[in-house]
C-alpha cells in the first residue's frame, strides 16, 4: 500500500510538473511572437519612413524643376517629369518589397540616385569611393544612410554642394556625408536626434557600427557612419557606380 501511494505521488508530481512546463513553454511562445510581432513593425515603419521620406522629397524637388524648366525649355522640363514617373514606379515597387520583407538597400543604386536628387535641387554632388569590397549587410547599411542624409540635404540644408565619401579599409568602413547649408540635417527638432537619423544610429549600432550627425565645423551639417567592411579584394572598375569618382584604396 505504502508503495503504491508513493507510485502514485510520485506520477502525479511528475503530471504536475510537466503541466507547469508545459506552461512556461506557452508563455514563452507567445513573448517570442509578441517580439517577433513588435521587431516586424519596427522594421516595416523604418523602411517605409526611409522609402517615402527620400521618394517625396525627390518627388517634390524634380516637380518644381520641371515648373521652373516648362516656360523655356520644354524637353527639360519633360525629363524631369519622366524621372518622376521613374521614382514612383520605384517606390511601389520599394514598398513592396518592404511589405513582404525582401527590401535590401543597395549603395552604388543609392549613391547613383543621390546625384540626381541633389543635381535636381540645385546642390553640386561630389562623390568619392575607395577601397575594398564590402559585405552585403553594410552595402545595405550605407545605403540606408546615403539616402536618409542626401534627402536631410534636399529637404533642409540650403546647401549649394554635397561631399559623400565612402573609404573602405580591410576591416572597417567609413561614409561620411557633408553639405555646406545652414547646419540643420533634419528639420525642426532635427540633428542627431531626427527620427530617420535615430533609426539608423540603432541599426548601426546591431551590426557593429556607429553614426554620428551634427554641424561641421566649417559650416554645414555631416553624417558620419562607421561599419566593419567585412571584405579584403579590391573592388573592380565595373563596381564603381556611374557618375562616381574613385580613387585607389
Amino acid at each position: 500500500m505504502a508503495y503504491g501511494t508513493f507510485i502514485s505521488a510520485m506520477v502525479t508530481a511528475a503530471i504536475l510538473s510537466l503541466s507547469e512546463a508545459v506552461r512556461e513553454l506557452r508563455a514563452a511562445r507567445e513573448e517570442l511572437a509578441r517580439r517577433a510581432v513588435e521587431q516586424e513593425r519596427l522594421r516595416f515603419s523604418r523602411d517605409l519612413h526611409d522609402l517615402l521620406g527620400h521618394t517625396l522629397s525627390v518627388v517634390v524637388v524634380k516637380s518644381e524643376a520641371a515648373r521652373r524648366l516648362a516656360p523655356r525649355d520644354l524637353a527639360a522640363a519633360l525629363a524631369q517629369i519622366s524621372d518622376i514617373e521613374s521614382v514612383g514606379r520605384q517606390a511601389l515597387t520599394e514598398i513592396r518589397e518592404a511589405v513582404t520583407g525582401y527590401r535590401e538597400g543597395s549603395l552604388a543604386t543609392e549613391l547613383v540616385r543621390a546625384r540626381s536628387a541633389l543635381s535636381a535641387a540645385s546642390v553640386r554632388p561630389v562623390v568619392r569611393q575607395s577601397g575594398a569590397p564590402l559585405a552585403p549587410q553594410t552595402e545595405a547599411l550605407l545605403g540606408w544612410v546615403v539616402r536618409e542624409a542626401v534627402t536631410n540635404v534636399v529637404r533642409h540644408s540650403r546647401a549649394s554642394r554635397c561631399d559623400i565619401t565612402v573609404e573602405a579599409a580591410a576591416e572597417r568602413v567609413r561614409l561620411t556625408v557633408t553639405d555646406d547649408g545652414t547646419g540643420t540635417g533634419a528639420g525642426p527638432g532635427g540633428g542627431a536626434g531626427g527620427n530617420g537619423l535615430k533609426g539608423l544610429t540603432e541599426r548601426l549600432a546591431a551590426a557593429g557600427g556607429s553614426l554620428t550627425a551634427g554641424p561641421a565645423p566649417r559650416g554645414g551639417f555631416t553624417v558620419t557612419a562607421d561599419l566593419p567592411a567585412g571584405g579584403d579584394q579590391p573592388v573592380p572598375p565595373a563596381a564603381t557606380a556611374p557618375g562616381t569618382d574613385r580613387s585607389p584604396g
